[in-house]
Order: structure tokens, then C-alpha cells, then sequence
């Protein structure tokens, strides 16, 4: 589960940052901020370690003895067998071949764009291995694009939320460009965000009725899958609150110079906690059975 959920943490980055870079780059003038390579290298790493060590573990339980977890022979098992195990090569593949693209190609839009596939990749292989991927029958394909899609929404928003508090973080009090520059950000991520939640509220939708179903829903109470998606809902409707808070108050405050960031500091880490806790529910929810298989 912890290891699930850190591999979503380090997929929201490695594909919510380059997405930002090309949606809202123009707000840095046509240079990209420092911190942003940085950044996008270490979700490579981390993704790529995450996902070696995930495979190995699957290998270990799988054989009945972790000692078993790197044998050559009981990885290729894993690895050519199963569609877990071939997920967890992909996202090897996909992380180290980004750190590739990022310590050999220059900060710009050809990085953004192979990163931005690349992380298109990995948002994708969480869907071929979670409960889309195991309906049966003719709402399979339609489940399972629902939740490709849900899943590539959520880290795109995840990844702006980080790239906003990389931006509100540095020592920017006394620096009326760079607050301008934060507030062009946030104000230009409006329609990106409402796209965002539009796709999640439908992809939740399509989602819920395979998984929870008709009746489920008012008892989800009853089942600890239920008890989960109750607090994931409640994350994501204080994430939303947030969101509106940034969006109608803070940044126009911002833009008329008024203020500092104490407080949209303390908003942003609050949305980008939120959704890291939703990234932990959603490790926890793939490992339970949902209401509509009992």
C-alpha cells in the first residue's frame, strides 16, 4: 500500500510538472525556473526505485520467501506472468528512461513533452492492474478508459498543486515580480482546474457505479472499501474548497498587490496534503475488495 501510494506521489510529478510547463509556462517569460529540472529528475529516480522495490516484494510473496525477491529466474516469472509485474516493469522503464531525457536534454518544451508521454505511460499502468482492469464483460473497456482517465486527472492536478507550492515556498515576500508571477500561475490554472474537476467528477461517477453500485452507495458505511471512498470524498470536497479559496480570493488579492503568503502558503500545502492523503487512500482502496463484488 505505502509503496503504491509513493509511486502515485512520484507520478503526479513526473507528469503533473511537465504538463504545467506547457499549459502555464509562458508565466516564467520562456524560462524555465530552476527548481523545475531538479524536480522532475528526482520523481524519475524515486519512481523507478519505487517501482524496483515494489517488484521485488510482489516477487518475494509471490515465491513464498523474500530471499527469492531479486532471483533472476522468479522476477522474469513475475515480470513476464502477470499484469502487475509487467506494470511495475513499465514504470522502471518509463522512470529511468525520464531521468535519461532529464540529465541529457535541455529545460524546454522537448523535455516537457517526452516527460509529459512518459508520464502519460506510468498514470496508465495504475489502471491496467486496479478494478477497471478486472471487469468483466461489455462495460470493461469503458471502466477501464474511465479509469485511465481519472487516474491521469488527479496526478495533472496534483502536479500543478506541487509546482505552485514550489513557486509560493521560495523567498518571494518582497519580490513583486515573482508574486506577479505566482498569481499569473495560479489565475492561469483556472481552466486547466475546472477541466480537471469536470473529469474526475465524471470518471468518479462511471467509477463508483462498476465498483460500489446503485445500492452501495448509501451504505458505504458498511464495508471498509466504502469507509475509504467516504474519506477519500471528503479529501476531495476540502481540495475543491481550497481550489475556489484560490482561485476567487487569493489570487486576485494577489494580483492587486495586497497582502502576503503566509496564508496561501498554509492553503496550498493543505490542498497538496489532501491530495497526497487521497494517493494513500487510493493504495489502501486497490487492495480491498469494492461493495459491488460481495
Amino acid at each position: 500500500m505505502g509503496l503504491r501510494a509513493a509511486q502515485y506521489a512520484a507520478a503526479a510529478v513526473a507528469l503533473g510538472l511537465p504538463a504545467f510547463m506547457l499549459y502555464g509556462g509562458r508565466v516564467f517569460g520562456g524560462q524555465p525556473p530552476r527548481w523545475a529540472r531538479p524536480a522532475l529528475g528526482a520523481s524519475a529516480a524515486a519512481l523507478a526505485l519505487l517501482a524496483t522495490a515494489a517488484l521485488a516484494l510482489q516477487t518475494g510473496v509471490m515465491a513464498g520467501a523474500l530471499d527469492q525477491a531479486l532471483n533472476p529466474e522468479a522476477l522474469g516469472f513475475v515480470v513476464g506472468g502477470t499484469a502487475l509485474g509487467a506494470a511495475y516493469a513499465v514504470r522502471i522503464a518509463a522512470g529511468l528512461l525520464l531521468l535519461l531525457a532529464v540529465l541529457t536534454l535541455r529545460p524546454g518544451r522537448g523535455l516537457w513533452l517526452v516527460s509529459l508521454s512518459l508520464g502519460l505511460v506510468v498514470a496508465a499502468s495504475f489502471a491496467w492492474t486496479g478494478h477497471g482492469a478486472a471487469t468483466e464483460g461489455l462495460g470493461h473497456g469503458l471502466h477501464l478508459a474511465s479509469d485511465i482517465a481519472h487516474a491521469v486527472t488527479a496526478l495533472i492536478w496534483l502536479g500543478a498543486v506541487f509546482s505552485f507550492v514550489a513557486m509560493a515556498t521560495r523567498r518571494i515576500e518582497t519580490d513583486a515580480a515573482a508574486k506577479t508571477e505566482l498569481a499569473r500561475a495560479l489565475g492561469g490554472f483556472a481552466r486547466v482546474g475546472t477541466l480537471c474537476v469536470a473529469v474526475l467528477l465524471v470518471t468518479g461517477l462511471i467509477n463508483s457505479f462498476y465498483l460500489v453500485g446503485m445500492e452501495g452507495g448509501f451504505s458505504l458505511n458498511e464495508t471498509p472499501y466504502g469507509r475509504l471512498l467516504a474519506v477519500k470524498l471528503a479529501a476531495f470536497a476540502a481540495m475543491l474548497g481550497l481550489a475556489a479559496l484560490h482561485r476567487f480570493r487569493s489570487t486576485p488579492t494577489l494580483e492587486r498587490g495586497q497582502g502576503g503568503l503566509g496564508g496561501l502558503r498554509l492553503s496550498l500545502g493543505a490542498e497538496l496534503a489532501l491530495g497526497l492523503l487521497i494517493l494513500a487512500l487510493v493504495g489502501a482502496m486497490g487492495m480491498l475488495a469494492p461493495p459491488a463484488s460481495l
